[in-house]
């Protein structure tokens, strides 16, 4: 990796993007040798809970006393129409929105605010609605960017290669390429990120946010705009994530079908309340959630019985 690079990458991330850094894997939990095995989570305590949470701007309610408890190594799904809140629940959750009331649990640590400075040694990471890449950087330089908050070299020894710089240099490298192998992403690791097709850029994305194996992960719309495909490779790679590295998800996401299929339970918000939480098949058969979110599904019903009377 070109130092210059390296350095300019782990200046401008740690400055613009340090919430979506995550802690260091532990000592010798290497991706390549991690078990694919997902722990029992069903007895564990919650590793994230929401108590009455409420958010208000100025006189519009954007969240009313939500619970949310989110399990170890779960994939657990927010949706909702446009404007239900859920990007204002991520944002809570990630300590970028303080909430009016109530309390976000995070590993037993409860906060009225996530500090968000110290997201990354907390072990959260996340992702954004829209891309946040250093597109003049390489994919390698970008995804290395995820480690900045590691960084304990000065500015001088990252430039010239010396002293510390050099374990940490090495360090951030192997566990770049380890990462982008796991996401299919070794074949443009030299590519600058922002000639990359945007699923592509998705994924590199994803990749910076995994890089230091966060205990959670936030995930804002990871899949917007992608064709079927993509999404469906972009399932997979976040199953993968949580099966491989242990990684506990939270994911927003428009796209019910994939949510369905991806997720281990689901949470329905609407205009800032929570109207139903369950697995999918009882989200899926949940009325209130077919009346405020799926509500052709009803609508159709209604009409396939009114032609039947009238026989056509």
């Amino acid at each position: 990796m070109p130092l210059a690079s390296y350095a300019l990458g782990v200046m401008e991330a740690s400055v613009y993007a340090p919430e979506v850094f995550a802690r260091g894997l532990p000592a010798g939990a290497q991706p390549e040798n991690a078990t694919t095995a997902v722990p029992a989570a069903h007895a564990a305590a919650p590793l994230l809970s929401l108590q009455g949470i409420g958010l208000s701007f100025g006189g519009v309610v954007a969240l009313a006393d939500i619970d949310l408890s989110v399990r170890p190594c779960e994939i657990r799904a927010i949706i909702g129409p446009n404007g239900a809140g859920k990007s204002s629940l991520i944002n809570v959750i990630s300590g970028v929105y303080r909430p009016d009331r109530g309390q976000v649990r995070l590993a037993g640590a409860g906060y009225t605010q996530v500090p968000t400075q110290r997201l990354a040694h907390l072990g959260v990471a996340r992702t954004f609605q829209n891309l946040a890449l250093f597109k003049g950087l390489s994919v390698l330089d970008n995804v290395a960017s995820g480690l900045a908050y590691r960084v304990r070299s000065n500015f001088a020894g990252q430039v010239l290669g010396i002293g510390r710089s050099r374990g940490e240099r090495r360090d951030a490298l192997s566990r770049t390429d380890q990462i982008l192998e796991f996401l299919d992403l070794a074949a443009v690791r030299d590519r600058l990120a922002g000639t990359l097709p945007y699923g592509l850029q998705k994924r590199v994305e994803l990749a910076r946010a995994l890089v230091a194996q966060p205990r959670l992960l936030l995930l804002d719309e990871p899949m917007a705009g992608m064709t079927a495909s993509e999404k469906s490779e972009m399932a997979d790679f976040v199953r993968a994530a949580r099966d491989r590295f242990f990684t506990t998800v939270v994911l927003i996401e428009h796209d019910v079908g994939v949510v369905m299929g991806l997720s281990d339970r689901i949470a329905v918000l609407d205009y800032g309340r929570k109207i139903a939480d369950g697995a999918p098949d009882e989200v899926r058969n949940d009325q209130r959630v077919i009346d405020a979110y799926l509500g052709v599904a009803s609508d159709n019903e209604a009409l396939s019985q009114d032609e039947g009377r009238a026989g056509i």
